[in-house]
């Protein structure tokens, strides 16, 4: 059995999907589900149990014996969060614990770091297992800094020589976008909200550049597809002797208004884009431009070939966006 926490969110719920498509698990899903609409990113899927959070270490006491793998994916996810000491509890101690656990019973760990533990570079996003490394880099928010803090304390383990799955993989993964985002709110990728806007008035509003050598809408992030995600996932699990800390990125930097172009070709409509000053809070530390390095997980042996923004955008739009029920 196969254990996926935060499995009713975004890209935890994709893992399930995948898994399910590929003939894996069965799968035991882990997660809170409130009273908004995220049940329904498992709607569709075949579930062994559900577990909550906090009844997970006495699941596994229980059931233990039957786990094959944890792929981690729950976590206080928002950029936002200004409560520390919740991110540490959930995004520090409880990756720990499962880290522990894994570790004691000699199975496979996967979890969720992040692209947001880089900081505001613009050059240099190299998945580098080394403490120093890791130590050196500055997220500007105190959720990157939770994913940070906790790639070093099981990196340093590693290092020291420490008690560590048979197989872990951390990956940082950069802006991903796709289906069974919807609960996500503001934190919702740009592709998601662009949708709506281009179907109903065909209208785009887009920060203008405030940097010299840089037109409007020409700022650019590593989109990646969320099925390349999942996909990753999935071959980690194939590849039991791989481990360390991986970027999980498209590996190229594509602007705004490229996403733009590609929404209005998926929905065949002509898009207007309108360029809007960007708040002056947020000037000095926006990111012009971001892209995963992966050369690490290409020389590991994972050479599938990632989606490109207009195939994922495409697949997004008709496949799940465009009808009435979106969930994979």
């Amino acid at each position: 059995m196969i254990v996926v926490t935060g499995a009713a969110g975004f890209i935890g719920s994709n893992i399930v999907a995948d898994l399910e498509e590929r003939g894996k698990g069965p799968v035991a899903v882990v997660d809170r589900f409130g009273e908004d609409e995220r049940w329904r990113n498992l709607a569709r899927r075949r579930v062994e149990a559900f577990v909550l959070p906090e009844h997970l270490d006495a699941w596994l006491d229980d059931n233990g014996r039957d786990v094959t793998a944890v792929v981690h994916m729950g976590a206080i996810s928002a950029t936002t969060e200004r409560d520390v000491d919740r991110l540490v509890a959930n995004n520090i101690n409880f990756t720990v614990r499962l880290w522990d656990w894994c570790a004691g019973r000699g199975v496979p760990f996967v979890y969720a770091s992040s692209a947001a533990t880089y900081g505001g570079i613009e050059t240099g996003f190299v998945d580098d297992d080394d403490v120093e490394a890791m130590a050196a880099l500055e997220p500007l928010n105190a959720y990157g800094w939770s994913k940070k803090a906790t790639d070093i304390l099981l990196c340093r383990r590693v290092a020291d020589g420490k008690p560590a799955p048979p197989q872990w993989a951390g990956l940082k993964f950069f802006n991903v976008y796709g289906p069974n985002e919807y609960h996500k709110g503001d934190m919702m990728s740009v592709a998601c909200k662009m949708f709506d806007q281009v179907r109903r008035d065909g209208r785009v509003t887009l920060f203008r550049s405030h940097r010299d050598g840089i037109a409007d809408g020409d700022q650019r992030r590593d989109f990646v597809y969320v099925k390349d995600c999942t996909r990753t996932v999935a071959w980690l699990l194939d590849h039991p002797a791989c481990s360390g800390i991986f970027n999980v990125g498209s590996g190229q930097a594509r602007s705004f208004l490229d996403i733009a172009r590609a929404m209005g070709r998926a929905v065949n409509v002509a898009v207007d884009v309108e360029f809007v000053d960007m708040p002056p809070a947020i000037r000095d530390r926006y990111q012009y431009f971001t892209q995963a390095d992966m050369t690490k997980l290409r020389a590991a042996g994972m050479d599938a070939t990632f989606t490109t923004l207009e195939e994922g955008i495409s697949d997004y739009a008709g496949s799940y966006l465009a009808r009435a029920d979106r969930y994979r």
